[in-house]
């Protein structure tokens, strides 16, 4: 019998480092002077203090903040559409949004990209989303793990999973205690699905009413593909500079990501017993692709509601007299955030009015 060597069981070792120099490059675009290299590279490393700017002048009292997501079931829209330098953007998104509503700095990230054969020209475009995700939230890809898993993926399939570090000074902690009746929702805008509910969206769009990904639509103003893999919108640097404007007056009292759950699992997270949030749907013009997907589900306002953003990815929630500045800084910032609703007296929970 002859001998059966890894390449042989569809693992290449090989191909896997032959890319490792360029995916190296790609990785230092995001580093800071933090980041510490090693020859070895068997863990990334990142100093908390460096010379030009203590950590300990920032972090008074410093916790460190972790998560980790993935992108789900929007990755078979990748994977039918064959464009794959979009959704890394989407796996930073879905940890570091988590991160900055507590109110913390993300500092670094890693990525775990499994696949059933290496493919260099596949591998560096997810890479290459990653990066750019990790570049439009400011924090390190210090590291990540590639699997090559003949047998268990099909050809052109792969999963990815994303895991973050940040920082946050424990007495400016966001997690809502400070919440009462009276204070003001304003919304922040999203770039579409983001990445949840790609369930019900390849169920009703692409099986059930067979909607092709490369038709021009309208009311979308470009294709159907190009709508769906719109990347996740990255809210960091906009949350990070109205906290760090106003770091005395804590004008900023919760911060909810509205993700998978949609509006009523996610925004009640940050609601103390005794307080109820009003949110006005027809405040915000609600963008197309969300009253296609209605139409072709055939479900109520309710289940949309559940299950997607509808056009507004973050709630910050805030006093009622920082309200219009606010608003103010995330226009210099580039978000035109607006009132969406106010938190009211009553059981803890969110109401669509």
């Amino acid at each position: 019998m002859a001998a059966i060597t890894y390449k042989d069981s569809g693992v290449d070792l090989d191909a896997a480092q032959a890319v490792a120099s360029s995916v190296r490059r790609l990785m230092q675009s995001t580093f800071d002077p933090r980041v510490i290299g090693t020859k070895a590279d068997f863990a990334g490393l990142f100093a908390l203090d460096y010379a030009e700017k203590l950590f300990a002048r920032n972090y008074k009292r410093p916790v460190l903040a972790a998560c980790t997501d993935g992108v789900g079931t929007k990755l078979r829209v990748a994977f039918k559409a064959g464009v794959h330098n979009t959704v890394g953007i989407d796996l930073v998104a879905m940890s570091v949004n988590d991160l900055v509503t507590l109110g913390a700095e993300p500092l670094f990230f890693l990525d775990y990209v499994a696949l059933p054969k290496f493919d260099e020209k596949l591998f560096e475009e997810i890479i290459s989303g990653v990066v750019e995700g990790c570049r439009q939230a400011n924090t390190a890809l210090i590291g990540g793990e590639t699997a090559e898993m003949p047998g268990f993926y099909k050809r052109g399939e792969y999963d990815l999973v994303g895991f973050a570090v940040g920082v946050l000074d424990r007495p400016r902690l966001l997690d809502g205690s400070k919440v009462q009746p009276g204070d003001v929702i304003i919304g922040m805008p999203s770039s579409g699905l983001h990445s949840n509910g790609f369930s019900l969206v390849r169920r009703a769009l692409l099986e059930e009413h067979k909607m092709p990904l490369d038709k021009h639509v309208p009311d979308l103003g470009r294709t159907l593909g190009e709508e769906l893999l719109e990347p996740t919108r990255i809210y960091v640097r906009p949350v990070r500079a109205l906290l760090a404007s106003y770091k005395v007056k804590k004008m900023v009292r919760a911060i909810a990501h509205i993700t998978g759950g949609g509006w009523p699992d996610n925004l009640v997270r940050v609601l103390p017993d005794g307080c109820m949030a009003e949110i006005e749907r027809k405040s915000w013009e609600v963008p197309p692709i969300f009253g296609l997907v209605q139409k072709c589900a055939g479900v109520d306002d309710e289940e949309m509601y559940r299950v997607f953003n509808m056009g507004m990815g973050m709630a910050l929630i805030v006093s009622p007299v920082s309200t219009n500045v606010v608003l103010r800084k995330l226009r210099r910032e580039g978000v035109k955030g607006q009132v969406i609703g106010r938190v009211v007296r009553g059981k803890r929970s969110v109401r669509l009015v």
